[in-house]
């Protein structure tokens, strides 16, 4: 999945080292404050001991970064195999590895009280990890290619999806080993996502539509065309009335997927975001509110956008390779990106 890192130009950047502690006699992860590598001239971020902190460690592509749902920490996954835990504040120490998968990790999430990582690998398996032990809990079988994403229901009791190249998404109780069941979609699937109730389900794919499913019927809903390439990423708006979406295509994209919206569910196009030669899954987020909109890029970039005006805010440069995954944190203040250049940035969010 990777290609020829496209250079990305840094500013003076002034790089405050500091040692790190061993975990389970492994040595962890660096990071720097990049002064200028993200937020040219920002004001330092609230807690940060810089305006933005690089976070290095993996060594491989970094695929996917999470905050928990408090914000205090993050985790990443990697080409490397590796999932790594850092806290979100002071100098944002890498306090944690979780080790196991034996493919890249392309997506993970947080479960809904911090106490467990779920994430998916290229190995075909989905794992669930106790974030305090470090110890895998279980790993669940039954995809049969690269697991390319996964989601977590978001109230009532958890349950998770993933999509996978083999076409089907997988529904997983994750107390259990075993996928509760299959749904086949035709498709190898790249992006999903779960509606806030649970009972609709989101996906893309290498067919460039959105199909929703009805998760109690196991049936097609309806199906949002638009794309032009492959589906990069989904997510729902925090007020549960829009579907954010990524593609390779180059156009971050906005839907009405409330339940009696008009035919033409399709809101707004986002220009900006460019996908790059190395044609990865490269993700895009909402803010907590719903009023912005961010999204990764082949350049190295991480563009942000006001959702209801459509106009862009901030092109935030920094990286060396492509940004596949960005994320806001819970309060809105602080941005987080994941590069192919192994590292992370995090820094203030301009207002």
């Amino acid at each position: 999945m990777s290609g020829e890192k496209r250079p990305a130009s840094f500013g003076s950047t002034q790089l405050v080292k500091r040692a790190r502690p061993d975990v389970n006699g492994n040595e962890l992860a660096t990071t720097n404050g990049a002064g200028g590598a993200l937020i040219q001239g920002g004001n330092r971020a609230a807690g940060l001991q810089a305006s933005v902190m690089e976070m290095s460690g993996h060594s491989g592509e970094v695929f996917c970064a999470r905050f928990d749902p408090t914000g205090s920490h993050i985790a990443s996954g990697s080409m490397d195999r590796n999932i790594h835990l850092w806290h979100s504040s002071g100098d944002c120490a890498n306090y944690g590895l979780l080790t196991g998968h034996k493919s890249a990790v392309l997506d993970l999430h947080w479960s809904r009280d911090s106490g467990v990582i779920y994430s998916a690998s290229a190995d075909m398996h989905v794992a669930s990890w106790n974030v305090e032990t470090g110890e895998r809990i279980r790993r669940h079988v039954g995809h049969e290619e690269v697991i390319n994403c996964l989601d977590v229901s978001k109230r009532g009791e958890e349950f998770l999806v993933s999509g996978s190249d083999d076409g089907y998404i997988g529904v997983w109780d994750p107390r259990a080993k075993q996928a509760m069941d299959f749904i086949e979609t035709g498709y190898p699937v790249t992006a999903l996502c779960m509606a806030e109730a649970g009972n609709e389900l989101y996906s893309g794919g290498i067919d460039n539509d959105i199909r929703v499913w009805d998760l109690r019927m196991k049936k097609e809903s309806y199906v949002l065309s638009g794309h032009t390439d492959t589906i990069t990423s989904l997510a729902v708006s925090p007020d549960s009335q829009t579907l954010l979406s990524n593609s390779h295509d180059s156009t971050v994209r906005t839907w009405d997927v409330r339940p009696f919206a008009p035919p033409d569910r399709a809101v707004k196009v986002f220009d900006g975001a460019q996908a790059g030669l190395e044609k990865n899954l490269i993700r895009a987020c909402w803010d907590s509110e719903g009023r912005r909109i961010a999204a990764g890029g082949g350049d190295g970039s991480v563009t942000v956008w006001e959702n209801q005006s459509g106009k862009m805010l901030h092109k935030l440069p920094g990286h060396k390779g492509t940004v596949n995954d960005v994320r806001i944190s819970p309060d809105g203040s602080l941005v987080l990106s994941a590069s192919t250049d192994r590292t992370m940035l995090l820094g203030e969010l301009p207002k």
